[in-house]
């Protein structure tokens, strides 16, 4: 686990060594805003901005998946006014999306469970999700929405068990591989790095099956001011790290 002052160095990366996966915790939006005396919404717009820019990056050096932390389970607690507007901007950037996704080569799932949102994103969701099977993209974003690492989990043991009781499987036969297939990132693989911007030192209940062996960065940088040259000095602290695996 690393943690860095922001612009600390300039970043060396092997751009053959990149991770397969990179996961983002967007943090950091709201204090962005109140530094700059601006209302929270303004930090989540200009968060939606920097999302935009760094998944074109990604892409463009051969990163394969980036999953994001959009919206927690926890994050309703918050006053209904930000609510409103970070899903208005998710609305935007879906219809935005919708357009170009094919051009820029870019697939887009949910992880997540959608059913609390307005019928209209919700449907948005499922047209953006429906578009992606139709290509192969060269670079698979999952957006974390309504999403808590432990539900998921939980959720994941409600399905087994329920397969259980019909029939379907028996308890000796779940296994790490098993277990997995029944998560809302079935099919993907686990994240090799996760980067939280803000200075905030925890993962925030965020693909916490997913993160078992995952490298860990954090950086005080708070998330609107995120650029290319800060997930440079990520990829770079990720590449001097010796993933053992629990091995020697």
């Amino acid at each position: 686990m690393v943690f860095l002052k922001s612009r600390q160095t300039q970043a060396q990366v092997d751009w053959k060594r990149l991770p397969r996966h990179v996961a983002i915790i967007m943090d950091g939006n709201g204090r962005w805003a109140k530094r700059r005396g601006l209302p929270r919404t303004a930090g989540h717009a200009a968060g939606a901005e920097v999302f935009r820019n760094i998944a074109t990056y990604c892409k463009d050096i051969g990163i394969e998946y980036l999953t994001v932390y959009a919206f927690s389970t926890e994050n309703w607690k918050r006053p209904e006014a930000e609510v409103s507007a970070i899903m208005g901007l998710l609305e935007q950037y879906l219809l935005e999306s919708i357009e170009k996704m094919e051009r820029d080569q870019i697939t887009l799932h949910f992880l997540g469970d959608l059913s609390p949102l307005s019928p209209k994103l919700r449907e948005l969701c499922d047209r953006t999700q429906n578009i992606s099977t139709h290509y192969e993209g060269k670079l698979h974003v999952n957006v974390c929405l309504n999403y808590g690492g432990r539900d998921e989990i939980l959720r994941a043991a409600r399905a087994f068990a329920a397969d259980c009781a019909a029939g379907k499987k028996k308890p000796e036969e779940l296994d790490e591989a098993a277990f997995s297939g029944y998560l809302y990132s079935a099919g993907v693989p686990d994240p090799d790095l996760v980067i939280r911007p803000s200075g905030e030192l925890r993962l925030s209940n965020f693909l916490l099956w997913q993160s078992a062996y995952a490298e860990l960065y954090y950086t005080d940088v708070l998330w609107p001011d995120f650029s290319k040259e800060e997930l440079d000095r990520a990829l770079a602290a990720y590449q001097s790290r010796s993933r053992r695996f629990g091995g020697v």
